[in-house]
């Protein structure tokens, strides 16, 4: 296993070290804040804290206010159109990017040429992680719109010096003719997105598996840490699965390397810290809480993700001294659904669903019925006797979860996804309309 690094100082330092370095990036970043960024020199004075040098070590950081997406949404309605997270003036921005919003109101995010740069490192680091190398083509089935999707992977090809192929205005079939033309090395895609191409090169009798592609790099859902998911495009495409983790107002700060043992969380370019959601205290398992070091003209500080997240600081075999996230993201903390007092997150029924190579694609649905929930999955099987494999899924869910699940066979073709895909109707007392779960 040939390892290489992006910034090897950095990834492979010690813990003292990366947090001499976090400290350092951290009070130039507070200095900077506090001279001219309305939003969060508000909130930094209003704690109590009027100069960078009153940051003596890192724990004096745990005492700010942490930061959630709602304040940042209220902050843009208030100050339209950009909000009032903005360390500069508006003619030092060059790009702009907006969330999803698959869990409310898209937010807006500006980016300096030094900003922008920054992701493109984030994202250098990612490729190197996966062993990706200049010698590499990097082919992007992404519709390179507003979302930051893969616009920021495309600037890291440059710093690699990969080549890059951009898939966007094209539907499935032209992308896999070129993809395939091109003889393109690396896929960007999303899970979901990766599996659905799989489909169509069959339909098309195109054999994915014996395509020039020897890596598959996803982002924007959970399923590239989940073992079905990652084993089913895997076997599909005849390549290996990296897991990427990152959001348009974070950064990309997660990366899987070639051992593959969970996902690293990039602690040259971020300060990570994990919370007890219930307690607020550390912890190794929880929330996931996110300050970018290098953002600095619109950045985040104690940014309450609402990913969950076990956390692994043991060493790894590639020799990263960062943190990693076993099973990556395991889901949101605001999106666990409690069924009959059994807590799962939507990966955890992906995982089970993937375990059977017939179905093609599924639907979870929980409603109330008699004052009790009941949670059904309804799949889209492949081939002869379908029933078969929904009685068998029924049998594998209720053995995994100790929770009787209902599986039913879908009557017409479910949505197929290119970006995010939203798998779960939760239509339960409680929610005004039925509403989707991102990342299932």
């Amino acid at each position: 296993m040939e390892i290489s690094y992006f910034d090897r100082a950095s990834e492979t330092a010690n813990r003292e070290a990366i947090a001499g370095r976090q400290l350092a990036r951290l009070r130039t970043l507070l200095k900077e804040l506090l001279a001219s960024n309305s939003f969060y020199g508000r909130r930094l004075r209003g704690a109590g804290f009027t100069d960078a040098r009153q940051l003596h070590c890192l724990e004096d950081f745990s005492s700010l206010p942490f930061t959630r997406k709602g304040e940042l949404v209220e902050d843009q309605e208030a100050h339209p159109p950009f909000g009032t997270n903005l360390t500069f003036p508006l003619d030092r921005y060059i790009h702009l990017h907006q969330t999803s919003g698959t869990t409310g109101k898209p937010l807006r995010w500006l980016d300096t040429p030094e900003s922008w740069d920054w992701w493109a490192r984030c994202w250098a680091a990612v490729y190197c992680a996966a062993g990706v190398t200049p010698a590499d083509r990097i082919f992007f089935a992404f519709s390179f719109g507003p979302f930051i999707g893969f616009w920021a992977a495309w600037a890291g090809c440059r710093k690699i010096g990969a080549l890059a192929i951009s898939g966007g205005a094209q539907d499935s079939r032209q992308r896999l003719k070129n993809l395939v033309q091109l003889q393109a090395t690396v896929l960007c895609c999303t899970p979901s997105y990766a599996l659905h191409l799989a489909e169509v090169a069959r339909r098309e009798n195109i054999e994915p598996e014996r395509s020039a592609v020897e890596k598959i790099i996803v982002a924007g859902e959970p399923g590239g840490s989940v073992p079905g998911t990652k084993a089913r495009i895997e076997e599909a495409w005849g390549a290996r699965v990296y897991d990427h983790t990152g959001a348009t107002e974070i950064g990309a700060h997660g990366m899987t390397c070639l051992g593959q043992c969970g996902v690293h969380l990039n602690e040259g370019e971020f300060l990570v810290e994990v919370i007890d959601p219930r307690a607020m205290k550390p912890s190794d398992e929880g929330e996931l809480v996110i300050t970018n070091l290098d953002r600095i003209g619109s950045p985040v500080l104690r940014y309450r993700t609402g990913d969950h997240v076990r956390i692994n600081r043991d060493a790894c075999g590639c020799g990263r001294t960062y943190a990693r996230m076993e099973g990556g993201i395991i889901g949101r903390v605001d999106q666990m659904l409690i069924v009959r007092g059994v807590n799962i997150f939507p990966s955890s029924l992906e995982s089970i669903v993937r375990s059977f190579p017939r179905v093609e694609e599924f639907r979870v649905i929980v409603d109330e019925i008699d004052a009790m929930d009941a949670l059904r999955i309804v799949v889209e099987v492949a081939g002869e006797n379908p029933g078969d494999v929904a009685g068998a899924l029924e049998r594998e869910a209720a053995h995994r979860l100790g929770l009787r699940i209902g599986v039913e066979l879908s009557a017409e073709p479910l949505p197929r996804f290119e970006m995010k895909a939203a798998r779960v109707v939760d239509r339960r007392a409680g929610a005004a309309q039925p509403h989707f779960i991102k990342g299932a």
